[in-house]
């Protein structure tokens, strides 16, 4: 039976599910007076909603039938939010307390965003002020409120502030209109639904890392990782510095200088120069690696789409111009058989566990190779879910000028490898970390461009549709958190994978995947969200790519072989 809700009375009402309930609601009713209709106990942790798979502000009307999901606060999307909200009122409180000051963001590092300001010194009267202001605009409960302007007008607007960078995004906008995004005096383009006002945002911590940087960390608003890297990260933010320099040293460390390089001979000269630096940290790598004659095991750990393939092929070629031979071992193939896996918390087989590793046998097969023995190591058969009979089992020896490259998730962890000294081992953690920032005040999503790289890979040689990676995502993602992220800093070096060139190649093809998902696949939402950001970039033909590029193992068209 449904429920009839009053709205505007415009045209024939729509057919709404919401909280498992058949509602008919008349259109032009907006969602946050739905929910006063409808109350629920946790509304008050609402701050946006999924309205027929497209992530939506409260305000939204709604103007056809369809499903209408609640996002609170403590979710996958509500923490986005979360992030993005907060971050707004660190600009507005920075320039409001602190006139004469500028900010610029970072990426992400010890459960936050880390930010460089100039024009005050970050000391402990400085965090504190910034606290006590952050709280109080939270307690105002001041409102987020959204405009749509002409792209004449918002220049005008960024040109008076002095935000040049945001005034140069706009030469090339692809639309007449762009909408943004006010609370007090900050104006902002508005990348995401906005939440009503100021009073959620009231849970995080400000940590200092340098004279003039410090970290806003986020609260846990999933509850879906075992581990959070809350210490700070000097190796991980030493590699973001060292990318942000180089960025700005190629003159590309904002969109609309990326944008600007696209339409000039210049995009060439940044390809070179990125691909140029790549070859070098590599080759520093194995210089490392050989230099000390104790590390015979050589560890490759990173998240989905880092890269992993790619790095360690280059890799080993610099091994091989140092006079080492590089061999390899498969963690996959001391995976427990399929009836020994542990389960999830949805009782599923966990193959990311560490207890996925027969541990035992991996480490004592370590010890035989570090002695210079041979071992018989095991291969896996994924289809059986056991391991196969030894007839098949791979011969593996090092020689006096050999290493050996294990890679895998636990590769930086060393519960992995108990057994084995650490003067033995090499952690290499590596990550697409993108230097690229939209401008002062947007950071782009490191998690985006491993996102987007899988995308197009899945497509070219997975068959997977881009609705259903992005469906898979966040399961790999949660996996990362878990297993990954939490050890970055015990590896020995930290390599960038990003290329600052390669959001424009990789929206040639992701624009066209996304284009794919259906509006009514749960991945439309996402779909949509990535469609927007690819819109801002011009794109970039791949012809002046090197068939050596990271880039090639996700766009095709590689010298390597990756069966």
């Amino acid at each position: 039976m449904h429920s009839m809700i009053p709205g505007n009375g415009v045209s024939s009402p729509a057919n709404i599910n919401y909280r498992g309930k058949e509602l008919l609601v008349e259109r032009g009713t907006t969602v946050e007076s739905l929910m006063k209709m409808v109350p629920g106990e946790d509304d008050h942790s609402v701050i946006a909603a999924i309205v027929n798979n497209r992530l939506v502000s409260l305000n939204a009307r709604i103007l056809r039938s369809g499903k209408i999901i609640p996002i609170k606060i403590r979710s996958h999307q509500g923490a986005r939010l979360y992030q993005r909200h907060l971050t707004l009122m660190l600009y507005e409180v920075i320039y409001r307390a602190f006139p004469g000051t500028h900010i610029f963001i970072g990426q992400a590092i010890s459960e936050g965003h880390y930010f460089r300001v100039s024009g005050v010194t970050v000391d402990d009267a400085f965090l504190q002020k910034l606290e006590t202001e952050l709280l109080e605009l939270s307690r105002q409960k001041a409102p987020f409120e959204f405009m749509r302007v002409t792209v004449e007008e918002a220049r005008w607007r960024f040109r008076l502030k002095g935000e040049n960078v945001k005034h140069q995004l706009l030469d090339q906008w692809p639309s007449s209109h762009v909408s943004v995004v006010k609370i007090g005096d900050f104006v902002d383009f508005c990348l995401s639904p906005i939440v009503p006002h100021t009073g959620f945002f009231n849970e995080f911590k400000l940590i200092k890392l340098e004279e003039d940087t410090f970290i806003l960390q986020f609260p846990n608003q999933c509850d879906d990782a075992i581990r959070r890297t809350e210490h700070a990260q000097p190796k991980l933010y030493a590699t973001h510095k060292e990318a942000k320099k180089w960025s700005q040293l190629l003159g590309v460390a904002h969109v609309a200088e990326l944008n600007r390089a696209a339409t000039t001979r210049k995009i060439k000269q940044v390809i070179q120069i990125s691909e140029g630096l790549h070859e070098r940290n590599i080759s520093s790598i194995a210089d490392a690696v050989v230099g000390d004659s104790r590390r015979k095991l050589v560890f490759i750990a990173g998240p989905s789409s880092a890269g992993k393939t790619t790095f360690a092929k280059r890799l080993s070629i610099q091994f091989k111009v140092l006079g080492v031979e590089p061999r390899a071992l498969s963690l996959d193939n001391y995976y427990v058989d399929r009836e020994a896996t542990p389960l999830d918390e949805n009782g599923k087989w966990d193959f990311e566990a560490l207890e996925a590793i027969d541990l035992e046998r991996f480490n004592h097969d370590l010890k035989k190779i570090l002695a210079g023995e041979e071992v018989m190591s095991p291969t896996y058969d994924f289809q059986t879910g056991t391991r196969t009979s030894p007839d098949k089992w791979q011969s593996v020896k090092l020689g006096p000028h050999d290493v050996l490259i294990i890679e895998g998730i636990h590769g930086l962890n060393n519960a992995l490898t108990p057994s084995i000294p650490d003067e033995s081992k090499f952690k290499i953690y590596i990550n697409a970390l993108n230097p690229l920032a939209l401008d002062e005040h947007n950071r782009l999503n490191t998690s985006d461009v491993r996102l987007i790289r899988r995308i197009v890979r899945d497509r070219h040689y997975r068959g997977y549709s881009a609705a259903q990676t992005i469906n898979n995502w966040y399961s790999v993602r949660k996996g990362e958190r878990n297993h990954i992220f939490p050890f970055q800093e015990s590896a020995d070096v930290i390599f960038d994978t990003s290329l600052i060139y390669e959001f424009s190649v990789l929206k040639i093809f992701a624009e066209r995947y996304l284009l794919e998902v259906p509006r009514s696949d749960p991945a439309f939402a996402e779909a949509y969200r990535l469609r927007k950001f690819l819109s801002i970039l011009v794109s970039v033909l791949p012809g002046d790519i090197p068939q050596t590029s990271l880039m090639r193992e996700f766009i095709g068209g590689s010298s390597f072989s990756y069966k």
